[in-house]
C-alpha cells in the first residue's frame, strides 16, 4: 500500500482526524472508530510498517514500550479489570499499517478468550515436527 493511501498515515501525520490518546517519534494512539467497548485504543508506529516483521529491530522495543504505557492507561481510564492485547499479521488486517489492538476487559464482558476456535495436537510427536519447523525457521532469521 501506498502510504499516501494509508489511513493510518494520515492519521499518524494529523491529515485526518482521530481521537488520539497518546503520540511522539515512535508512535500514534487513538481510539478505535468501531470498538469492541469504549476505551479501545489501536496503537500504530508512526513509520509505515504493513507488519511486525516490518519494523526493524531497533523499532520493535521502543514501539512495544508504548504498547505497555498504552495498555496500562486504557486499563486506569476505562477502570478495566485487564485488557486485550492483541496483532494481526497481514491476515485479517483490516488495514494494511501494523496496529495493536488495546481493549479493555472484565469479567463476564462478554469477549470469549480467544476469536476463533481452538484446538490440539494430534499427538507430541506433531507438536515436536511442528516446533523443530519453527526453530529452523528461526535459524534463517
Amino acid at each position: 500500500m501506498d502510504e499516501a493511501a494509508c489511513i493510518f498515515c494520515a492519521i499518524a501525520g494529523g491529515a485526518a482526524a482521530a481521537h488520539r490518546v497518546f503520540e511522539d517519534g515512535t508512535a500514534v494512539a487513538f481510539l478505535d472508530a468501531r470498538p469492541l467497548f469504549p476505551g479501545h485504543v489501536l496503537v500504530v508506529p508512526r513509520r509505515h510498517a504493513e507488519t511486525l516483521t516490518d519494523l526493524s529491530a531497533d523499532e520493535v522495543g521502543p514501539f512495544f514500550a508504548r504498547v505497555r504505557r498504552i495498555a496500562g492507561a486504557v486499563e486506569r481510564g476505562t477502570g478495566a479489570a485487564g485488557s486485550f492485547v492483541a496483532a494481526n499479521n497481514r491476515v485479517s488486517q483490516s488495514v494494511p499499517h501494523f496496529h495493536v489492538h488495546v481493549v479493555p476487559r472484565n469479567r463476564k464482558d462478554g469477549l470469549r478468550g480467544f476469536f476463533w476456535p481452538r484446538g490440539r495436537y494430534a499427538s507430541d510427536e506433531e507438536a515436536a515436527e511442528v516446533a523443530e519447523r519453527v526453530r529452523a525457521a528461526l535459524e534463517v532469521d
